[in-house]
């Protein structure tokens, strides 16, 4: 099963919970880490909270799975930039190899575009060179034309990934909202030249969901994308459900 053992390969393993702990964020990178010892992918990147990037750094040193942080007041963006960028700041010297920002919805539902803009130019030259995923939380923003509009806005403000959902409100990924992004990406690869990723992320737990997200990007974009640097999906259940049917398929 090539495609489930790709995908494998494309995850951002998570956890983003209140009750995060040393012990979880351990257990965490140990499992990331028994999936290639197990003669299956490397996830693409653990993604936790900024407190644990040293920590997530340690485990996984010499693996090539990278760190991703959420940062910039994760999940809901309600804080003064000034303190946003600093998050971003400190998970990057932590060694933050990625990091997940959300936009400030509603700023972007009262059409503030500007300020939508410059907070995510802002985090992008706070995170340096790194990767920069922006997420649109595309269920609050809800309208066909907001989630296209706020795709653009992320991608001329320095997005290399643009990101559904932060996976705590419903509804989190959708294929409709995928399309929409895609869409975006492949106009703006059409007329710059430039390839831009995408992450679909919350409520992804099935290998048939995942592969479906897995396919459009193929369809809309093309097989270019489909590897870690430009297709990635955030979840924490999949990565079980899809070692179980890459393991369950008859060797030949």
């Amino acid at each position: 099963m090539d495609d489930y053992r790709a995908i494998l390969s494309c995850i951002d393993l998570t956890t983003l919970e209140g009750s995060d702990n040393t012990e979880k964020i351990v257990q965490l990178c140990r499992k990331a880490i028994s999936f290639g010892q197990s003669g299956l992918p490397f996830p693409a990147a653990v993604c936790v909270y900024p407190l644990f990037v040293r920590l997530a750094k340690k485990e996984l040193d010499g693996t090539g799975i990278r760190v991703a942080a959420v940062a910039g007041a994760f999940p809901s963006g309600q804080s003064p930039l000034e303190l946003r960028v600093k998050e971003v700041v400190y998970a990057v010297q932590e060694g933050a190899d990625e990091i997940d920002m959300v936009i400030s919805r509603g700023r972007m539902l009262e059409g503030d575009e500007k300020f939508v803009f410059d907070e995510i130019a802002a985090i992008r030259e706070a995170a340096k060179d790194i990767h920069l995923k922006v997420i649109l939380e595309t269920g609050e923003l809800k309208k066909p034309d907001l989630i296209r509009r706020a795709s653009e806005i992320a991608i001329s403000a320095g997005a290399d990934f643009i990101k559904t959902s932060t996976g705590k409100i419903q509804p989190a990924a959708t294929e409709e909202a995928m399309q929409i992004m895609l869409e975006v990406i492949r106009d703006h690869h059409e007329k710059t030249g430039r390839r831009i990723g995408i992450k679909p992320a919350g409520g992804i737990s099935e290998p048939e969901q995942a592969l479906r997200y897995y396919k459009m990007t193929e369809q809309i974009l093309g097989t270019a994308w489909l590897d870690k640097d430009l297709f990635r999906i955030g979840a924490s259940r999949l990565a079980d459900a899809l070692a179980k049917e890459i393991s369950s398929e008859p060797h030949p």
